[in-house]
């Protein structure tokens, strides 16, 4: 799939954050949460703990050069559910590291509006950054991979997941893609792998809900 052929289904890409944090991303792009751990010298064990267990709660990092930043909670995700939908060999951790390690788009407001609709949303303010679809494919196409859940919830039903959950957008056609997942899927997410530290560049809103 080309950046143009991405960009013709999804113009736009969401990321929900906590209000504020546009501001960090303006000054250091848009980092997975492996990145921040990173940047702001997080100790090992505890890294090690953020990185493989779920977050019932926001997490405030603090660090006397970069300021603060904030890594987002995993509430729509059990543990226990991942158990019985995971494929590959995988465990909990193993997804938890995997999710840790990208960049999270939601690929329609569709999507974004079950988000920010849900239940455990409700009364919480968020901050939405919009961005330019064709600059972020451009820069990150060998990075950018398409994927048809939402691949951090296991409400309700929990959808099953593993190695292919995640596929290379450049490695097929959107027609290809449907035909590869062998069931009428659409792109849910849209992810970078590790950052995009150009992204101050390619934010085109920015959005305080409710």
């Amino acid at each position: 799939m080309t950046p143009e052929e991405l960009t013709e289904r999804h113009p736009k890409l969401f990321h929900v954050t906590e209000p504020g944090t546009h501001r960090s991303i303006r000054e250091h792009g848009l980092l997975s949460t492996a990145e921040i751990l990173t940047l702001f010298e997080v100790e090992a064990k505890e890294r090690e703990r953020l990185m493989t267990a779920r977050r019932a709660t926001a997490i405030s990092l603090r660090h006397p050069r970069h300021g603060s930043a904030v890594l987002n909670d995993n509430l729509p995700l059990s543990e226990k559910a991942l158990e019985t939908c995971l494929d590959d060999g995988l465990t909990p951790a193993d997804w938890l590291r995997i999710l840790n390690s990208k960049v999270f788009f939601w690929a329609d407001e569709a999507g974004l509006q079950r988000l920010l609709g849900a239940r455990m949303n409700q009364g919480r303010q968020r901050e939405v950054l919009v961005f330019d679809t064709l600059r972020v494919a451009e820069a990150h196409l060998d990075t950018l991979c398409l994927c048809p859940i939402n691949s951090g919830a296991t409400i309700r039903k929990a959808a099953r997941r593993g190695l292919s959950t995640f596929t290379a957008a450049k490695a097929h056609s959107y027609a290809q893609w449907r035909k590869l997942r062998g069931r009428s899927d659409k792109v849910v997410e849209i992810t970078v792998d590790h950052a995009v530290p150009r992204a101050g560049e390619f934010l085109t809103d920015v959005r305080l809900v409710p």
